[in-house]
């Protein structure tokens, strides 16, 4: 048993999906207006994970009690996050539910929403009234990539990825989309994310692989430590392999792993502005949520972020920056700081060997691992991030105008 393919072809038996543009608001901001749908087939089954931020948005609200029924489609929207809308917010998410429901004879409740683009403003009906019909008439099951462009807002690149493998002769495939750029930070990121598997599975056994990998891919990448309203990511199981989630749980964990983490790379790798991909590997601590603390503590310094923008190895930066997180037991001794393989400090002091050009050349490379060992424990956690530059103050500062 194993993975028989990896790559960008994101079809999925059981998934039929369309898109539409929709009318554009009275001013223009730099984010695509799109209107999504994915339709699943009888029988299928969604989990899914939400933000963590207390002002969700009324998407958000409307998915989490749609999920405990049998979910039939994914209503997506970009360029209006429908967040901080109130009552009336609600209102029009649940209308938009039912017109997709009534044009696919579904019932509302089968319908989850999700939003993503300018917060603050009162999501229009009218998009979803004018072209629910031709929604439901494009929907075809080779279109999954026009979705992951039109879910896109800030981003720049498409992201979607798909894995396989075998089972007895039978083969398992697992396919994601996925969009974020910018107000990223977990739990979870500003972000969307669609997974979907022809496996059987229920939806306690879905939840249970999710929220596992989840974990380990996006709640740990940061861009600029903000936390949106709208995050969501979902996982569907069509049922149309033949093969059963018990019968290969550690297979499927796996590679739902890969795909999660591979989606959650691109997100940062696309972060706004973003020049470098920088994975902060911490160790050493009693616990993993320590090293974990301090690991954001780095990705989410200021100072350390443009440093990284102008390949300056001004580790005093990374130094102070692991000081003050918030973690007990931190011991100067005990502190050795590496650039990818290049040890600069060395128990708390600057290595004998270390030269300030050879820091530079480690810090002007696109891709930078750095390491923190802080102790002898056997705990290791790693974030990724990205660098600051003046093309993500521009983006945000242009974001609405």
């Amino acid at each position: 048993m194993g993975y028989v393919g990896v790559g960008t072809n994101t079809e999925s038996p059981g998934v039929v999906i369309a898109k539409a543009r929709w009318a554009m608001p009275s001013f223009e901001p730099i984010v695509n207006w799109d209107l999504s749908l994915i339709l699943l087939c009888e029988g299928s089954v969604t989990a899914a994970v939400f933000t963590q931020n207390v002002f969700c948005a009324a998407p958000v609200l409307v998915a989490k009690n749609h999920l405990s029924s049998q979910v039939r489609a994914l209503l997506i929207n970009s360029g209006n996050a429908n967040a901080g809308t109130g009552k009336k917010g609600l209102d029009h998410t649940f209308q938009s539910c039912e017109i997709i429901a009534n044009e696919i004879a579904i019932d509302p409740q089968q319908v989850l929403p999700f939003s993503t683009g300018v917060i603050g403003q009162l999501l229009p009906i009218e998009p979803f009234e004018k072209n629910s019909t031709l929604l439901a008439k494009k929907l075809a099951a080779e279109n999954m990539n026009q979705v992951a462009r039109g879910i896109l807002t800030t981003d720049f690149v498409e992201k979607s990825h798909s894995i396989s493998f075998e089972v007895d002769g039978k083969t398992v495939t697992l396919s994601g989309i996925a969009k974020g750029s910018g107000m990223i930070r977990p739990d979870m990121a500003t972000m969307l994310s669609f997974i979907f598997t022809d496996i059987g599975a229920s939806q306690e056994e879905l939840q249970d692989c999710l929220s596992l990998s989840v974990n380990q891919s996006f709640n740990r990448i940061t861009v600029d430590g903000d936390t949106s309203t709208n995050d969501a990511c979902t996982l569907s199981a069509t049922n149309q392999s033949g093969v059963q989630l018990k019968d290969c749980l550690k297979d499927f964990q796996l590679a739902l792993n890969e795909l999660t983490k591979t989606l959650a790379h691109m997100i940062v790798r696309d972060g706004e502005g973003a020049t470098k991909f920088v994975e902060i590997r911490t160790s050493g601590l009693d616990t993993d949520e320590e090293c974990l603390e301090v690991a954001y503590t780095v990705a989410h310094s200021p100072l350390v972020k443009t440093a990284l923008f102008a390949s300056d190895a001004n580790w005093g930066r990374i130094l102070a920056a692991v000081g003050r997180s918030k973690v007990n037991g931190l011991n100067i001794e005990n502190i050795n700081i590496y650039l990818n393989n290049l040890s600069v400090i060395s128990a708390g002091e600057i290595d004998k060997q270390y030269t300030e050009e050879a820091g530079s050349l480690e810090m002007s490379k696109p891709e930078i691992v750095i390491r923190i060992e802080m102790g002898k424990s056997s705990t290791s956690e790693s974030v990724w991030t990205t660098d600051l530059s003046y093309d993500y103050v521009k983006i945000n500062a242009e974001y609405r105008s």
